[in-house]
């Protein structure tokens, strides 16, 4: 019988699966895309939608706004926050536009960042360079892909830095960036750090602390399992008055007649009022759910899966597996010879096994990226016979298709 334990307490894969109604079907290993959220999450989103179809919208907001509030709470708890510090945001790439484009960049300040930084957001840096007349520089890898600190140092020390910004989990290669290491850096430059977290939170520990970022990104439907359409952005407490919103309404100022507004000086500043309320809610009950089975576990789970992923696929004949990095992430990226990614995914899927494919050459500056590649993205609901599956459809494709 499999277990996930976090300290004494042992929790039953089987119940966890059975808390999941999509295991009943599927093999789902696209958690990197979209997780499959437990009851108590679906629950959620579910009987608040309801009430806003049977009382009204405003009416359902104000009658579970306890369960609205707890949200900020719990996403707090989950990353070693204060509840100020926390915005509920539509995504995850709304609540970075919404940190990034709130930095009061300047003429000659340079932004630092790295090979595999997400395509939007070296879109986003583009744009700001074009306007703000800023440098955006990418620090180089060590061998293994991850950020080197060396090279970091050397261009903090070089000044006139406003910003490093980089992701944690990068999408497509499976690796886990050393951040804990970038914060420490940044605090002795005096350097602001914005951290993309959306394929790390609910997947490993996030502690902000520990991290020592000034600004944090994530999503609710990855590893978080919360519902789609819904994210968060951390600000921390000491820098969010620096810190102006490229847009503002009333719920993040407050009207001076005639012509004045007074921002509010805490994280909500960077909300809009109007919002997905049963998605919110539905997070904060995702982020309950992934501190209450404890991140340890879930890490200790995610990884030993695909590892053991990563060494089936390692075996198969014209099969590579093109992960980088020293600490694996349960993201695992292969190719197989003879075989379109695209047409992989499409032959698992007609097998009820969800994989998907990701094109590394759309993220970012990373110039050892295939064009395209399979990603099958592990987590702790998922078991070996989920593998089993998957790996059975790979062998049905034959070395050459």
């Amino acid at each position: 019988m499999e277990k996930i334990s976090e300290g004494r307490r042992r929790v039953n894969i089987d119940e966890i699966r059975s808390d999941t109604p999509g295991c009943v079907k599927v093999a789902h290993l696209n958690n990197a895309g979209a997780a499959l959220p437990p009851r108590p999450v679906i629950d959620a989103v579910t009987e608040h939608f309801t009430l806003e179809s049977t009382i009204g919208g405003y009416e359902a907001a104000e009658r579970n706004a306890a369960a609205v509030d707890h949200f900020y709470e719990a996403v707090a708890r989950l990353i070693g926050a204060r509840a100020d510090e926390i915005a509920y945001v539509e995504n995850a790439t709304r609540a970075w536009d919404m940190a990034f484009y709130a930095v009061p960049f300047a003429e000659g300040d340079r932004i630092l960042t790295t090979t595999s930084e997400y395509s939007s957001n070296a879109i986003a840096y583009r744009q700001v360079a074009a306007a703000k007349g800023v440098s955006v520089e990418v620090v180089q890898d060590e061998p293994d892909g991850t950020l080197s600190l060396d090279a970091l140092e050397a261009e903090l020390v070089k000044g006139n830095v406003r910003l490093v910004s980089l992701n944690h989990i990068p999408t497509h290669n499976g690796l886990v960036n050393p951040v804990a290491e970038v914060g420490r850096l940044c605090r002795e430059h005096g350097v602001l750090y914005l951290l993309d977290a959306c394929q790390s939170v609910g997947q490993i520990p996030v502690d902000v602390t520990d991290i020592g970022c000034d600004l944090l990104s994530a999503t609710g439907r990855k590893f978080l399992r919360g519902p789609r359409g819904t994210g968060f952005l951390y600000v921390r407490r000491g820098i969010v008055r620096t810190l102006e919103p490229p847009f503002l309404d009333l719920h993040a100022a407050t009207w001076k007649a005639p012509d004045g507004y007074d921002v509010r000086d805490d994280a909500i500043r960077f909300e809009t009022w109007e919002r997905y309320v049963a998605g919110q809610i539905g997070l904060g009950v995702a982020a309950d759910y992934a501190s209450d089975l404890g991140l340890r576990a879930i890490e200790a789970r995610v990884t030993d899966l695909a590892q053991r992923l990563r060494a089936e696929l390692a075996a198969l004949p014209g099969t590579t597996v093109l992960d980088r990095g020293t600490r694996p992430s349960g993201i695992v990226t292969f190719t197989v010879d003879g075989h379109d990614p695209s047409a992989i995914t499409q032959a698992a899927r007609v097998r009820d096994v969800n994989i998907n494919v990701t094109h590394p050459l759309d993220h970012g500056y990373d110039t050892h990226a295939l064009p395209s590649a399979v990603r099958a993205s592990v987590h702790y609901y998922n078991n070996d016979e989920d593998l089993d599956r998957l790996l059975s459809v790979l062998k049905q494709l034959g070395p050459h298709g």
